[in-house]
């Protein structure tokens, strides 16, 4: 019982929930555009609250270790997406094509925030520049990812994304988020006091989303596109995907010479994708049926990075001594 609380945890087994309840009940008829207008005010109201929570004084502490940060960007924005198309030939056969534009678009998304740092800490790694890259990750990544999927998806072949998305991503993503951070000097002791509502404000927004989206994919005939087969093969190349960036990411920061404690940070900071800044994000550049196929990989991969990492926070933390030593 206690490894499956540690392998699905309450958020886990809600946005499970969530899954069924969009398959049995999906939002049709009137329900629909009730559902869509409540999840762009969840997912405004969640950027607003990732604006408000954001400590400019993390940002600028962190940015003096500039080349962890750009070793970080790198890895979140170009190592990732370069994986997502060198390994094209032999993912796309596996999952079907529908899937593994889902799995590309997860590839352009933003590092986590919390767990990236929750693992840096574990392990004993540099955690003011995992607070640093992370939370500048997901704010670059309002406008990067974007423009990443305009730039590098199959876009135009489906309809599914155009130019006027980024445009919809500033609206729906970025002003709420500065809104936020213009709001901090008055939210941000509440905020700091009342951290439990805060995380199920953002919890209970990302769950919304999921119930949208799948509605609609449902809705849609997601199931009948998707069968099984292709489930169980989009989970095992999420495994050698995190199994290869891994690998790749952990050589870079040691060949590059940096220390134990900033190598730590790397790997957990430039090894993950986020849910909380995805989710939303398919919801504004996607449109329809094709949402729920497009954060399916997203939701496995995030499962199986948060168990990946948490095997290997503990390994870190558990050893003698702390050095630099490889």
């Amino acid at each position: 019982m206690k490894y499956l609380r540690m392998l699905f945890d309450r958020f886990t087994l809600a946005i499970i929930a969530m899954v069924v309840l969009a398959a049995l009940v999906p939002a049709t008829g009137k329900a629909a555009p009730i559902v869509d207008r409540l999840t762009l005010f969840a997912i405004a109201l969640l950027f607003f609250m990732h604006g408000a929570k954001l400590s400019r004084k993390a940002l600028v502490e962190g940015l003096s270790h500039w080349k962890l940060h750009l070793l970080v960007f790198l890895c979140t924005f170009a190592l990732f997406p370069l994986l997502g198309f060198a390994l094209r030939p032999l993912l796309q056969p596996l999952t079907g094509k529908l899937l593994y534009q889902g799995l590309l678009f997860m590839c352009m998304l933003p590092a986590t925030v919390q767990s990236s740092i929750a693992f840096t800490s574990i392990a004993r790694g540099n955690i003011s520049a995992a607070i640093c890259s992370a939370a500048a990750s997901s704010l670059i990544g309002i406008i990067i990812t974007p423009l990443l999927v305009l730039w590098l998806m199959d876009a135009g072949s489906n309809g599914a994304v155009d130019a006027s998305a980024v445009g919809d991503i500033v609206l729906q993503l970025f002003v709420p988020f500065a809104l936020g951070q213009l709001a901090r000097p008055w939210l941000g002791g509440w905020i700091a006091r009342h951290a439990g509502l805060v995380r199920a404000v953002d919890q209970g927004s990302i769950l919304m989303v999921v119930y949208s989206a799948f509605s609609a994919s449902v809705v849609g005939g997601l199931w009948k596109a998707v069968p099984v087969s292709d489930l169980i093969a989009l989970a095992l190349v999420c495994c050698l995907l995190l199994a290869i960036v891994l690998v790749v990411v952990w050589q870079l920061a040691l060949r590059l010479g940096f220390n134990m404690e900033d190598r730590i940070t790397i790997l957990f900071a430039g090894s993950k994708k986020s849910m909380a800044s995805g989710v939303p994000m398919a919801q504004v550049l996607f449109s329809g049926s094709i949402i729920g196929p497009m954060i399916l990989p997203l939701m496995l991969f995030h499962q199986i990075q948060l168990m990946a990492c948490a095997v290997l926070a503990r390994r870190f933390a558990q050893r003698d001594g702390v050095s630099s030593a490889g």
